[in-house]
C-alpha cells in the first residue's frame, strides 16, 4: 500500500471531484482475518469532500478462503445495505479492475467505534448498554433482511437456494472428503444436519457473518455493521444462529446473544423491526450449523497457513478452536437428539 500511496492519492482526488488529495496518515487496522482494510486520512482539496476525510480502504489479502466475494461484489452489497437503512459505512468508490493497487479495493468512510469482541462483551455500558445495544442488533439484522431476491444489482449471488441448509451440508461434505485428515466429529455433526435440515421458504439477504467481532460499537449505539464477503440469498435463520452460537460470544456464554446481552432482548428488537415472529425451536438447528460452519472455516483458515499461501500466525492458530467446536456440535446433537 505504502509503495502505491501516490497513484492512490490521485485516484481518490478523481473519485472525489477533487483538485488536489493528500493523504495525511495510512495505516493497516487489526482484524479482518480474510481481507486488508486500510484506514486513511486524506484532505482534499476542492469538490464536494473538500477537507479532512477519515476513510477506509478495503481490499484483498494475499490468499482468502472459497467462498469469500471479490470486492465489486461487496461494494454492491454495501450499496444495497445503505440504501435498505442497515447501520454500515458509507460506501463511496471501487476500483474493480485493480487499477491503483494491483488488486481491486472498496473505499468506505470510517466510523468510530470498536469491533473487538473480547473487550465488547465485558463492557456494559458499551451501545448505550446491554439492552440497547442487544435490541438495536435485532432491528438492525431484521433490515438487512428486509432485502429479498430478485434484486438486479445483486443479480451474482445467483438464485435463492431451495434448502440453504442442504447446500451448506453438501458443501461441507465436499471440502471434508478433499481434505487430507479424517475429522469424524464432523462427519457425525453433517449427518445429524443432514437428518434435520429443512427447505428456506422465503429466503432474504444474509450477512452470514454477523457476529460480535464484525459490529463497530461506539459508546451510543451500533455504528456499523462490517465484513459482507460472505452475504448471500438465505435463511434469516442462519443468520440469528450465527450471532447467538456459544462460539461467538467471546467466553461470556450466560450472554446468549453475542456474549452482549439477553437473547429476548435481540428477538425482541427482531421482531418489533420486521413485523415476524422468530421460530424459536428452530434457532437451536442453525446455532449447530453455525459451529459446523465457523469449524470448516477454522480449517480453511489454517490451509491457507499450511498451503504457504500466506504466512500468517493467526491463520495458523485458527484450527486449535477446532477441538471446542467439536465438543460443542457433539453437545448440541446429542441435547437435541433427546428432545
Amino acid at each position: 500500500m505504502e509503495a502505491r500511496r501516490a497513484a492512490l492519492a490521485v485516484w481518490l482526488a478523481s473519485q472525489a471531484e477533487a483538485r488536489d488529495a493528500e493523504i495525511l496518515s495510512l495505516s493497516r487496522l487489526s482484524g479482518g482475518a480474510i481481507q486488508e482494510n486500510w484506514a486513511l486520512e486524506v484532505a482534499f482539496t476542492g469538490g464536494p469532500l473538500d477537507g479532512r476525510q477519515a476513510l477506509v480502504v478495503r481490499t484483498d489479502a494475499p490468499s482468502g478462503v472459497a467462498v469469500s466475494m471479490g470486492r465489486p461484489q461487496e461494494f454492491a452489497l454495501f450499496q444495497a445495505a445503505f440504501a435498505a437503512g442497515v447501520t454500515v459505512p458509507e460506501p463511496l468508490w471501487q476500483d474493480a479492475q485493480g487499477v491503483v493497487l494491483g488488486k481491486p479495493l472498496l473505499v468506505m468512510r470510517r466510523v468510530s467505534g470498536t469491533a473487538a469482541g473480547h473487550r465488547l462483551v465485558k463492557d456494559a455500558a458499551a451501545g448505550g448498554g446491554r439492552v440497547a445495544l442487544t435490541e438495536r442488533l435485532g432491528r438492525e439484522l431484521a433490515r438487512i433482511h428486509s432485502i429479498r431476491p430478485p434484486r438486479a444489482e445483486l443479480a451474482f449471488l445467483g438464485a435463492p437456494p431451495v434448502s440453504l441448509a442442504r447446500r451448506w451440508i453438501a458443501d461441507f461434505r465436499g471440502w471434508l472428503d478433499r481434505h487430507e485428515a479424517a475429522h469424524p466429529a464432523l462427519e457425525w455433526g453433517l449427518r445429524w444436519l443432514e437428518r434435520h435440515a429443512s427447505d428456506t421458504p422465503r429466503p432474504t439477504l444474509c450477512h452470514n457473518d454477523f457476529r460480535t467481532g464484525n459490529i463497530m460499537v461506539d459508546a451510543r449505539g451500533v455504528t456499523g455493521i462490517l465484513d459482507w464477503e460472505f452475504a448471500g440469498w438465505g435463511d434469516p435463520l442462519a443468520d440469528i444462529g450465527w450471532f447467538c452460537a456459544p462460539c461467538w460470544r467471546f467466553g461470556a456464554l450466560e450472554r446468549e446473544a453475542g456474549g452482549l446481552g439477553a437473547r429476548e432482548d435481540f428477538y425482541r428488537g427482531y421482531e418489533r423491526e420486521s413485523g415476524a415472529t422468530i421460530d424459536r425451536a428452530r434457532v437451536p438447528y442453525w446455532e449447530a450449523m453455525a459451529t459446523m460452519r465457523w469449524a470448516i472455516i477454522a480449517l480453511q483458515q489454517a490451509e491457507r497457513h499450511v498451503s504457504g499461501g500466506e504466512s500468517n500466525l493467526e491463520l495458523a492458530l485458527t484450527a486449535h478452536i477446532l477441538p471446542a467446536l467439536e465438543l460443542d456440535l457433539l453437545e448440541m446433537t446429542r441435547e437435541h437428539e433427546h428432545a
